[in-house]
């Protein structure tokens, strides 16, 4: 590497930004998840985008409500993530509908979220030849804002403790979220059942 390739690495995957993945990519989020569901239920393990992926963004937004980030450099590392998940449905769809090229992707998340374009360039190359679905960028989204509703509903209500609920969750392993809530609030559902649940009010 050049010295102006090496400083853009630094930049890049400075302390306070990687410090913002910690929790997703181990505990508590993928590698925990993996742990767990090697253990609890492994024939329900659908492996769907919205629970794995959305749990562990969902950490991210417990844990910055909680004040993980100890300094503005730190908020700004967490910050600066969920500015990239946001920005990474924009273009993974605007690519799969075939608007945008690789090469724009790129652009705007260096533009738009402030990427080194090193970074930008792996992040795209990634979204485009890991095989994820068009809808796996948008479960990041959606599955962790289902999984913070439903804390909301389970946990800020006092029904369950932080442990309960978590736990719950790692027990009964990868299913669709409205399952999970259903288990969790003892519904009964029939072979009928349609989805109906509403996890988000602006």
């Amino acid at each position: 590497m050049t010295y102006d390739e090496k400083m853009m690495s630094m930049r890049g995957n400075n302390p306070n930004f990687s410090r913002a993945t910690v929790h997703h990519e181990l505990l508590a989020g993928h590698h925990l998840q993996g742990y767990m569901t090697a253990r609890h239920k492994a024939y329900r393990n659908f492996d769907t985008p919205f629970w794995v992926e959305g749990n562990s963004l969902y950490w991210e937004l417990l844990l910055w409500d909680m004040k993980f980030p100890r300094t503005p450099e730190e908020r700004i590392g967490m910050l600066f993530w969920r500015m990239h998940r946001c920005a990474r449905i924009i273009f993974s769809l605007n690519y799969h509908l075939g608007k945008w090229t690789p090469q724009q992707c790129i652009d705007f998340l260096v533009d738009r979220v402030g990427h080194e374009r090193a970074n930008a360039e792996g992040e795209v190359r990634r979204s485009f030849t890991g095989g994820y679905g068009p809808l796996y960028q948008i479960a990041y989204m959606i599955g962790g804002l289902e999984f913070y509703a439903l804390k909301k509903e389970l946990v800020d209500t006092k029904k369950m403790t932080y442990k309960q609920y978590h736990d719950a969750i790692l027990h009964e392993n990868s299913l669709p979220i409205e399952m999970l809530r259903a288990i969790l609030t003892n519904q009964n559902i029939d072979r009928d059942y349609k989805p109906s649940w509403k996890f988000y009010n602006k």
